[in-house]
């Protein structure tokens, strides 16, 4: 080999272009830090202030002390264990039935969208005038002839669980369109090869569902629960159009209670900051074990 055939010196990239990128997202690290970073660690530090100016946990000690404190605990974990799972699984279906193309999957997937174009305030509404004694919920009923003449289901006079159980519906109706389009698009970038290979081996549909297509999912499926895992443990407005305050307490319902329902209380501004700051470190927990009990940190150590 000559010196006219020797590989060319690859040249150091230079400052300007290795700092392009960061130069680039500049303005949104910017953004995010005066509007969103410098209140959330202004409010993390004035959750340890009491009202007399010292440093402590008093504001912690006061809202543990808050008789909604362990009902809201309660009834936040038991509706995102039951809504995660329940619209986790729905979607999933839907996902796999609309992916299978069929005349008229366009269709369904527009109609089945529509509930992600409302916000919770326009859900509540429509559901909590359907849900009164004689909202289109009983009309219908009536009308079909499920309902007896004269008699009135009153849908928000339950008890807990039978509120929670209805607040687990309506909120799956609301939110399964979103889970379904991560899902469904997890599905779309699926190699048909892997599906054939795994039909020509001797593999059924379910075997192929498993086997192949959950698996090379994983990344898809970690967001859709991720993100649906952080949004249940803040629920709230629904609930509060629904229910009120106080009747189904959940854990972002006690902030927007302190802040909005009794702000003129001397302890309201300090308990609201200690709900927020319990909030934040329980959705942060609640993602990192989710991370970690899927494999993502192994799998990340490995590379």
């Amino acid at each position: 080999m000559t010196a006219a055939t020797a590989a060319p010196v690859e040249r150091k990239p230079s400052f300007w272009k290795k700092a392009t990128p960061f130069i680039l997202i500049l303005p949104v690290v910017i953004y995010y830090a005066i509007f969103w970073l410098r209140p959330v660690l202004q409010l993390f530090a004035s959750s340890f202030v009491t009202l007399d100016g010292a440093i402590g946990f008093d504001n912690f000690i006061l809202t543990f002390q808050d008789p909604s404190f362990w009902p809201a605990i309660r009834n936040t974990f038991i509706f995102v264990i039951f809504s995660v799972t329940l619209e986790f699984f729905v979607a999933f279906a839907i996902s796999l039935l609309i992916n299978q193309k069929f005349k008229g999957a366009s269709a369904f997937l527009f109609v089945a969208m529509i509930p992600m174009a409302l916000p919770a305030s326009a859900a509540g509404a429509i559901w909590q005038t359907g849900f009164t004694a004689n909202g289109w919920v009983n009309s219908i009923l009536y009308y079909l002839g499920l309902l007896p003449d004269g008699q009135t289901i009153f849908w928000l006079a339950g008890d807990t669980a039978q509120m929670l159980g209805l607040l687990i519906i309506l909120d799956a109706w609301t939110v399964i369109p979103s889970v379904m389009i991560i899902l469904l698009a997890g599905l779309q970038t699926l190699p048909r090869e892997a599906e054939e290979a795994g039909y020509v081996f001797g593999g059924n549909y379910w075997t192929v569902l498993t086997k192949i297509k959950i698996p090379m999912m994983k990344s898809s499926i970690i967001t859709a629960v991720i993100l649906r895992l952080i949004a249940a443990i803040q629920v709230w407005q629904i609930l509060v159009i629904m229910f009120g305050h106080n009747r189904l307490p959940t854990l972002v319902e006690r902030i927007v209670y302190y802040t909005d329902v009794v702000p003129g209380l001397e302890t309201s501004p300090k308990m609201a900051s200690a709900y927020t700051v319990i909030v934040t470190l329980i959705v942060s927990l609640a993602a990192i074990a989710f991370l970690w009990a899927s494999g993502s940190f192994k799998k990340q150590g490995a590379s």
